[in-house]
């Protein structure tokens, strides 16, 4: 069941627009009969029947609507029961693993009549399926319609009660919402943030403009333009190249900010801070002149500061550029020997090859049975 958002200065607007309250009124509907059946195991619906092959400039001009956030083990069986309530099915689809044949989490539900599918998105979207919120939207089958994310919102600090239903219920007032999405952990909990994907940018001008900055659940909360992800790497980059920010143990140059960083019980310094210079140029010339820099018996560490994801690929690079350097410089100088005799040991072995050249290591491999026969011989046992 959806978390109810606690009233606030949105409900006022909603009242204006004419729609119910941003923080989830509920819709009042015809009973639905939502207790799937779970006994359902295996294809017992015969799903064949018409699946269109592109989706019109308007999604809503199709039938087909994509069911997401599904427990694996739900059937097409399941989805029957549920949708044909609402109206005739066409087709009912549950997408799998071409491999395993397990489910992917998704299905595609098909009627004969457009009204039918707007029913359903209406009625039964956030149904409890197998334990699950399910997710419905209409079908969209141009990816190039689905990646423009033209209409795309991002909502970030949002209380972890705030799930789908209920932030799909905050965002409706605005316009007609194609998809609406609360980020998980593995355990389901909320991440904190979600995305509202509107049909127009219109629309989402409009969230933007009357919710950011608004209190959720006593949080406020951020709302803004959803920036695709090559987008926000192009930026990335470019912020990389000009930085300003870098990891200093004291100001060099003009200062527009400082930190150290310190142990919050017993608030002795953990080694490091933060230092914000006015232009990318001192920033860069501290780098050169500080890195590795002695200070206090220690070599200094100076660089830009970074994310922590930034800082795991960077190490990961390190390691792999280490690991092939290791692997390099061994290529062609390391020696197999076999068929050596039971008496030959480490130190015989570097005998016989020491006059071809230095030996940085030698090693006979032993079975740990033999070796432990040969003490017991050794001690007269």
């Amino acid at each position: 069941m959806a978390a109810p958002v606690a009233p606030s200065a949105v409900d006022q607007l909603a009242a204006d627009l004419g729609n119910t309250s941003l923080n989830g009124g509920e819709k009042s509907a015809p009973a639905i009969n939502t207790n799937v059946a779970s006994e359902y195991q295996g294809d017992e619906l015969d799903t064949a029947g018409p699946t269109p092959s592109s989706a019109a400039p308007h999604p809503q001009a199709s039938a087909s609507l994509y069911v997401g956030e599904l427990d694996p083990s739900v059937t097409e069986a399941m989805l029957f029961e549920l949708f044909s309530q609402i109206g005739s099915v066409a087709s009912i689809r549950v997408c799998r693993d071409a491999v395993t044949r397990r489910s992917l989490g998704y299905a595609y539900v098909n009627y004969n009549t457009t009204s039918d599918g707007e029913k359903a998105l209406e009625e039964l979207n956030y149904t409890l399926i197998k334990g699950r919120p399910c997710r419905i939207m209409w079908s969209q089958r141009d990816p190039a319609l689905r990646k423009t994310g033209q209409g795309n919102v991002f909502i970030k600090n949002l209380d972890v009660a705030i799930d789908n239903k209920a932030l799909h219920d905050t965002f409706a007032a605005f316009g007609n919402i194609l998809s609406c999405k609360v980020a998980q952990d593995e355990t389901g909990a909320s991440k904190g943030y979600g995305f509202v994907h509107y049909e127009t940018d219109e629309a989402a001008s409009q969230a933007i403009k009357h919710v950011n900055g608004m209190l959720l659940n006593e949080k406020k909360v951020y709302v803004g333009h959803h920036i695709p992800k090559k987008d926000r790497q192009s930026k990335f980059e470019e912020m990389k190249a000009n930085f300003t920010n870098i990891y200093l143990f004291e100001s060099y140059g003009d200062v527009t900010s400082s930190s150290l960083a310190r142990d919050n019980e017993t608030g002795k310094s953990r080694g490091f801070g933060f230092v914000n210079f006015t232009s990318h140029e001192i920033a860069a010339k501290a780098v050169d002149e500080l890195n590795n820099k002695p200070f206090h018996g220690q070599d200094l560490y100076v660089g830009r500061a970074q994310k922590k994801h930034e800082r795991e690929e960077e190490l990961r690079r390190s390691y792999e550029a280490a690991r092939l350097e290791k692997a390099n410089k061994y290529q062609g100088v390391n020696l197999y020997i076999k068929n050596l005799d039971d008496d030959v040991d480490d130190d015989k072995l570097r005998q016989m090859f020491s006059e071809f050249g230095p030996i940085t290591s030698s090693k006979v491999m032993r079975d740990a049975l033999t070796d432990g026969a040969e003490d017991e011989a050794r001690e007269g046992k």
